[in-house]
């Protein structure tokens, strides 16, 4: 079973510069490719990252500050320029269906494709999308602007024939999907087979929580306990701690203290400001409170397993 994988198209904030570029993240699970928030030039770097536009059905922004969406009316537009046919939805906060709608008509644009918008306004936790392989429900967080986190989740696959088992059994081809599907089932000779001695467990479902921009927001620990991968915003150090009351940003220790409450099996940090010249600053200072902490770069892959 191929394991999800994140790529890292942006994950800085504010204003962007030639090497800082702003949030915009693609999750690859079970057979989708999302795209997580949209900040200018997402499609430059999805060019050079060679992803398949046309495999982006759904598109999830957090919130209406500029560096998360900028860069989604281009997209919009470029997918028109490619002939798109397939519909494409997008998730994000009350008003972006305005916004995007008004710079189509002034710029007497128009899409090839039908262009569905869900537009979130609730501040509990709520599941967006959902399909018979994985949810994606939205964590409620703390910024200027109402905003967004989003949690994936795979639902629990199939279990796994052990083919040597079933042949050992007599259990015929006919019966390996309902024994995939954890039925019992009847051998050749009319005989009953214990489910369990032809197939194994699946795998685990895997989980992914992105949770950019927030300030430190202890009550969504319970929500994305135990996830895979938590990506999680630290636009500050702990030395500019008094700037996150005002901005309401996270500092990369915060991110590490809620990943350790959270039990998560990994943490990248992200949505740095940019007058750090130094990110590993960002990594030792999670590392004070949890140990597993990557730094997000543009074009990092992470398998999340």
């Amino acid at each position: 079973m191929q394991n999800p994988q994140l790529s890292i198209l942006g994950c800085f904030s504010a204003s962007p510069k030639a090497n800082a570029h702003p949030t915009a993240q693609l999750l690859e699970m079970k057979g989708h490719l999302f795209l997580i928030d949209c900040g200018e030039g997402t499609q430059i770097r999805m060019r050079k990252l060679k992803a398949k536009f046309s495999r982006i059905n759904h598109i999830f922004i957090s919130h209406l500050h500029g560096d998360h969406f900028f860069g989604l009316i281009g997209l919009i537009s470029t997918f028109g320029l490619m002939n798109r046919t397939q519909d494409l939805h997008v998730y994000g906060p009350k008003g972006i269906k305005e916004i995007i709608q008004l710079q189509l008509k002034l710029s007497k644009s128009f899409t090839s494709y039908q262009l569905h918008f869900h537009e979130l306004e609730s501040k509990n936790a709520e599941i967006i999308f959902e399909d018979e392989k994985l949810s994606v429900e939205t964590i409620p967080l703390n910024h200027r602007i109402y905003t967004n986190g989003f949690l994936f989740k795979e639902k629990l696959g199939e279990r796994k024939l052990d083919f040597e088992a079933a042949k050992q059994h007599r259990v015929g081809h006919e019966y390996f999907n309902l024994a995939k599907q954890g039925n019992d089932v009847i051998n050749l000779d009319g005989i009953p087979i214990e489910n369990e001695k032809i197939t194994q467990a699946p795998d685990p479902p895997k989980s992914y929580a992105f949770c950019s921009d927030t300030a430190f927001k202890p009550d969504i620990v319970e929500q994305i306990k135990g996830v895979n991968l938590l990506y999680h915003e630290s636009t500050f150090l702990e030395e500019h701690e008094d700037l996150c009351f005002k901005t309401k940003h996270s500092t990369a220790k915060q991110a590490g203290i809620i990943a350790q409450k959270a039990k998560v099996k990994y943490l990248v940090l992200g949505h740095f400001s940019v007058r750090y010249k130094n990110l590993e600053r960002f990594k030792t200072e999670a590392e004070e409170v949890f140990s597993k902490v990557s730094i997000a770069e543009t074009g990092l892959k992470i398998d999340i397993c």
